[in-house]
């Protein structure tokens, strides 16, 4: 590694209801291995809030990168991932819309998650509901870990759900995707059919919707192959 051909610049963007701490052990596995890892903080007010402060930390790096993006994140990664300096695109449990489509569209046609409960208040943001987190969200956790997740929760504007991207990265980047198969946020032929769609490569693994963080090891060799086959193109 580190020869001036390879991808050594990942950067990591977190989806709703969460921050970038969440990326901790991933973050911890890439640097180890010699990667340069950056997190984006997303303010989760918009989805061009949300884009440009993936493009301000892409502006930062000195090469060639590989974006991530969990949940969310995904739509974000998928508008964001035009930007110049991005070599590959990997899917975390991931939306993945086209252009001209909303993240909402996404769920329609598939069966709903009744244990991802979010509440809504009267500004349009919303939260995980608490009591329902730990199953909703981070099933794998242990209850520290979920309530810590709960209370650090970052509401997001709902609104950022029907707005449309206007590109889709992925039509002309690479991309993988890491499908956790008991995601109670989404439902998995869902999940299977939007990184179907985009020609991801696939790597199913066993955990819930927090398995950037209970399966960090799965998600950081994805995230190494996609630097290495970016990297051959």
């Amino acid at each position: 590694m580190n020869t001036e051909h390879d991808i050594t610049n990942v950067v990591l963007v977190h989806g709703a209801f969460a921050d970038g701490s969440g990326w901790r052990h991933v973050y911890d596995l890439l640097t180890a291995r010699g990667y340069r890892v950056s997190i984006v903080q997303n303010p989760l007010t918009s989805l061009e809030a949300d884009v440009a402060a993936t493009n301000r930390v892409l502006d930062l790096q000195d090469g060639p990168t590989i974006l991530v993006g969990h949940s969310w994140g995904g739509t974000v990664i998928t508008e964001a991932g035009v930007h110049p300096k991005v070599a590959g695109l990997v899917y975390v449990s991931a939306l993945a819309p086209d252009a001209g489509e909303t993240s909402a569209q996404q769920y329609e046609g598939f069966a709903p998650t009744p244990e991802f409960v979010i509440d809504v208040g009267d500004d349009g943001y919303g939260y995980l509901n608490r009591d329902a987190f730990h199953a909703g969200f981070a099933a794998d956790l242990s209850e520290a870990e979920a309530a810590f997740l709960a209370d650090s929760q970052v509401p997001v504007d709902m609104a950022v759900f029907g707005t449309p991207v206007t590109v889709a990265a992925w039509r002309d980047k690479p991309s993988w995707a890491v499908i956790a198969t008991e995601d109670k946020a989404f439902d998995q032929a869902m999940l299977q059919h939007m990184a179907t769609r985009i020609g991801a490569d696939i790597t199913d693994v066993p955990g819930s919707h927090a398995a950037f963080i209970s399966q960090a090891e799965v998600v950081a060799d994805v995230i190494v192959t996609a630097a290495e086959r970016s990297a051959a193109r």
